[in-house]
């Protein structure tokens, strides 16, 4: 099997012209599903459509010396060189509308966008997918342990590999890599709000963990339990902090009146900073939520809460679990945002307008993300049992943030395709490194168990599972 991965891997190579190959048979999924992207056939649309999405004909292509025989040769291909004076570094797009509650103001109906914006939201997008499709195949390799949520999405098997060749069910290529669009929440809201300000969330934490400055390499060793991981690895999926991040909490609700009261410091310090506090729709019903919108509208705090409708909790549809599923209504007394949460853009421009909000003094804001998950709500959940196939399959057809974002630069001259190959095969070998470091660090020795209880403390003696044993603490 895996010299037929190769075999397949190394063909996609030579006529995508890439110089790494996909090492597994999930990466392998995605590079078909990319080929099929750029060699199929475009559907009909009318002139004027295609007219209006072809970029500016670039001026004539500097082109480096090449070897004639080379260029004989069948399958010789001419490298293009294009410098960046070539690209626009500038464009407006149109973002769909947000609703509003409580309002007077709305977020604007444009984002403008520079190339180089454009490159790092792409980046960090599918640096994000390409963790977690290597989280993936960690844990189904048992490698990763326990409870592990995904941020971005898991693969479904679409092809079967076998002693007498490769079978591919081609018409169903595109519908079969399961990704998970919520990576335009966590890199709008990054791309909107300060480095100083804070962020909290809930247990699929790995695409914040990411966004707020932890290396790809330190959170796949926390997943893996090793000693390099962000916490030590004795935090794993649910409890990774940063700067500023508090957290991957694994109670649901629970962190929703700490983004509160963090948000309360920031009011106490003075400091013009903002808490951003997110949670799912399925703890939209949660006492604590509604205990902690009221303090924060007495006090008038400067706290963003934020929830991320994917739309289903667990395997309970938000129909069946909510009586109203305005979920930016929920404050009742404290205005609300509905926005779309599969593109970055539209995430963005509402985050800011609602960071402003808070930074002014008029208190909370609630936004709601509608976004959706492609896969299960966890590892051991294959997410079939509750909705259809074809549900998914016409969510998954329109709305992929890291396709709109690429296909929006394309079309506006903001970018080549070869450049973003070149990003997709730099971000493939960080993640492929960071594996690497992930399954090979060692893992914390026991007697580390018990460290860092409390900060800037002494050493302190920690019972164990009975009075007999005991433990040290050291900060």
């Amino acid at each position: 099997m895996q010299n037929m991965l190769t075999i397949i891997s190394n063909a996609l190579c030579r006529i995508a012209g890439r110089n790494v190959g996909a090492q597994t048979v999930s990466e392998l999924l995605v590079d078909l599903s990319e080929y099929v992207n750029v060699t199929s056939s475009p559907p009909a649309t009318p002139a004027s459509a295609q007219t209006r999405r072809q970029p500016p004909e670039p001026p004539p292509p500097v082109c480096a010396p090449l070897d004639r025989d080379q260029a004989d040769r069948p399958g010789g291909r001419v490298v293009v060189s294009r410098s960046f004076a070539d690209f626009n570094s500038t464009a407006t797009f149109d973002i769909k509308k947000c609703d509003v509650h409580r309002l007077e103001e709305a977020p604007p109906l444009k984002a403008e966008l520079t190339r180089d914006q454009g490159l790092q939201y792409y980046r960090v997008m599918q640096t994000v997918r390409r963790m977690e499709l290597k989280a993936d195949q960690l844990y189904k390799q048992k490698i990763i342990r326990g409870f592990c949520h995904l941020y971005d999405g898991q693969v479904c098997p679409l092809f079967t590999l076998h002693s007498f060749g490769f079978a591919v069910f081609y018409g169903a290529l595109r519908g079969n890599v399961l990704l998970l669009p919520q990576e335009a929440c966590a890199v709008g809201i990054e791309a909107a709000i300060n480095p100083t300000d804070h962020l909290i969330t809930a247990y699929r934490a790995h695409g914040y963990t990411y966004t707020r400055g932890i290396s790809v390499k330190q959170i796949l060793a926390e997943l893996t339990g090793r000693r390099g991981g962000v916490a030590k690895g004795k935090g794993g999926s649910m409890h990774m902090y940063a700067p500023h991040f508090y957290g991957g909490n694994g109670i649901v609700g629970a962190q929703v009146p700490l983004g509160a009261g963090i948000a309360l410091a920031c009011q106490y310090q003075g400091n013009n900073q903002v808490c951003v506090s997110l949670y799912g729709d399925g703890a939209a019903n949660q006492g604590q939520l509604f205990e902690s919108f009221n303090m924060a509208a007495l006090w008038k705090l400067p706290c963003v809460f934020i929830c991320e409708n994917n739309k289903y909790g667990m395997g309970t549809s938000v129909e069946r679990a909510s009586a109203s599923t305005d979920y930016y209504k929920r404050g009742d007394y404290i205005p609300g945002l509905r926005v779309d949460g599969m593109d970055v853009l539209c995430v963005r421009e509402a985050t800011r307008f609602a960071a402003e909000h808070c930074r002014s003094g008029k208190g909370p804001i609630i936004m709601e993300l509608q976004t959706y998950r492609y896969h299960g709500h966890s590892m051991s959940d294959p997410g079939v049992s509750y909705r259809t196939r074809d549900e998914i399959q016409e969510v998954r057809s329109k709305s992929d943030p890291i396709t709109m974002l690429k296909e929006r630069m394309l079309s506006n001259n903001m970018a080549s395709v070869e450049e973003f190959k070149e990003i997709d095969v730099a971000i493939r070998k960080e993640v492929e490194e960071a594996a690497q470091y992930a399954t090979s660090d060692p893992e914390p020795p026991l007697g580390e168990l018990c460290n860092h209880i409390f900060s800037n403390d002494s050493p302190l003696e920690v019972r164990g599972i009975n009075p007999w044993v005991k433990l040290k603490s050291v900060s």
